[in-house]
């Protein structure tokens, strides 16, 4: 008589409720916390996506107040080598400059919510004398990580 056959424990089949259930629970938690991780992941992306749109008008018009010594007031869209137009892109449908300000009008979709149909605008800052052209940024974003990514980068006025 064989007594290893009768002896064999018997061997689990699956996994328990209470370990599905703990599965379950992980992966809840993380995507409670990656998924506005990548949302604000994204809405970044985008914002970059306009500020380098932005590049082009920001280097004529700083072209512009040089040549005419640091004035701005025929520094307008279309005039003295700033472009007439920007090419619309999926984040940026126009743009229009009025004495170097820059303003921006964003897509009406697909930017993220605070985002869509917005308008950035870049208004050059030169200071008498100097030789350097800065950039401050004001927007009506309301979307907290695309208006922190928009304004990072503003220089405090010291003057």
């Amino acid at each position: 008589m064989k007594l290893g056959n009768m002896m064999k424990a018997p061997v689990q089949a699956g996994f328990t409720l209470i370990e599905l259930m703990i599965v379950v629970g992980i992966v809840a938690v993380l995507a409670a916390v990656a998924i506005p991780l990548y949302s604000d992941h994204m809405v970044r992306a985008k914002v970059a996506n306009i500020q380098t749109a932005a590049d082009s008008m920001k280097t004529a018009v700083a072209l512009c107040a040089q040549e005419a010594g640091g004035v701005l007031d025929d520094c307008d869209l279309g005039a003295n080598g700033v472009p007439a137009a920007l090419t619309p892109t999926k984040e940026v449908l126009s743009a229009a400059v009025t004495d170097g300000i820059i303003v921006l009008n964003l897509a009406k979709a697909n930017l993220g919510q605070g985002v869509n149909g917005e308008t950035v605008t870049y208004a050059p800052d030169i200071a008498p004398g100097a030789t350097n052209l800065n950039w401050t940024v004001s927007t009506t974003v309301t979307h907290i990580a695309a208006k922190e990514a928009l304004l990072k980068h503003n220089v405090e006025k010291t003057r």
